[in-house]
């Protein structure tokens, strides 16, 4: 399949949950909290631990799966005070989104859009076919994981971990564009802030490998477009990830007044 027929569909839903998520999310009178007094010192010089993850500045720590399934080990809660995490806490974090089994949910939906679109024609059609691209696009995802939030952060010395704002930190609207543009800004180890290479690098290597079991789709075309709905992946679960805990608060806790988020 060439560039000018690729992938029509598949590219156009994913533009538009990212447009929906952010609309949504912007649109939604989310209410505001004040946010808590900052972190005393002595929380602040606690050793960061990356299965154990760091408490919002009202102490109530991030929920480890969205919607009870997406998971959600690399979210934490911004509290004003940084605490890098080493090479080896980023590999465990980027294994356990790789090998987690709601991945294989993602990769059987980008599975379906691919046999919807006949994409990949030498696997076939029928249930051989849909086996073959349920398995070539879990290696999609598994393998753009673990380089951009593995491989590439512990290599490059930046954070992959995802900050989140919380209500009482800004608008609806801001935190969805922050959620949106987190695959563009990232956190170094030494507390500062710049582009995201993680995350375009990272993918880009897992796209580049994915060329030996994709066959009919080694094209820069194709591979530019693949590169860009592994980032739109990742910027949509963030904006899923940033309002979570306010989605579950008005599902499940309707009416009842939060001091956490």
């Amino acid at each position: 399949m060439n560039f000018a027929s690729g992938r029509p569909l598949r590219t156009s839903l994913f533009i538009s949950m990212a447009l929906f998520s952010a609309q949504a999310f912007a649109q939604e009178s989310l209410p505001l909290q004040a946010s808590a007094a900052p972190p005393s010192d002595s929380a602040a010089s606690k050793p960061a631990d990356a299965l154990s993850l760091p408490v919002t500045d009202a102490e109530h720590a991030v929920d480890k799966r969205v919607l009870g399934v997406l998971p959600n080990y690399r979210t934490i809660n911004e509290t004003g005070v940084y605490k890098a995490i080493t090479a080896k806490q980023k590999l465990i974090i980027a294994a356990k989104d790789s090998f987690d089994y709601p991945l294989v949910g993602v990769a059987a939906a980008y599975a379906g859009l691919s046999q919807l679109e006949n994409e990949d024609e030498s696997f076939g059609q029928g249930m051989k076919g849909y086996a073959h691209r349920l398995v070539t696009n879990y290696a999609d995802q598994a393998l753009g994981n673990m380089f951009s939030e593995g491989f590439m952060p512990a290599l490059l010395h930046e954070d992959p971990r995802y900050r989140r704002l919380g209500a009482g930190r800004g608008t609806a609207k801001k935190r969805a564009w922050y959620a949106l543009t987190r695959v563009m800004v990232t956190r170094t180890d030494s507390g500062g802030e710049r582009f995201n290479f993680s995350e375009w690098g990272g993918n880009a290597i897992g796209v580049a490998l994915s060329n030996v079991w994709h066959p009919d789709s080694r094209t820069w075309g194709e591979n530019t477009v693949k590169l860009g709905e592994q980032v739109a992946t990742d910027a949509i679960s963030q904006v899923l990830k940033e309002f979570w805990p306010d989605i579950k608060r008005k599902l499940f806790h309707k009416g009842q007044a939060s001091a956490t988020d």
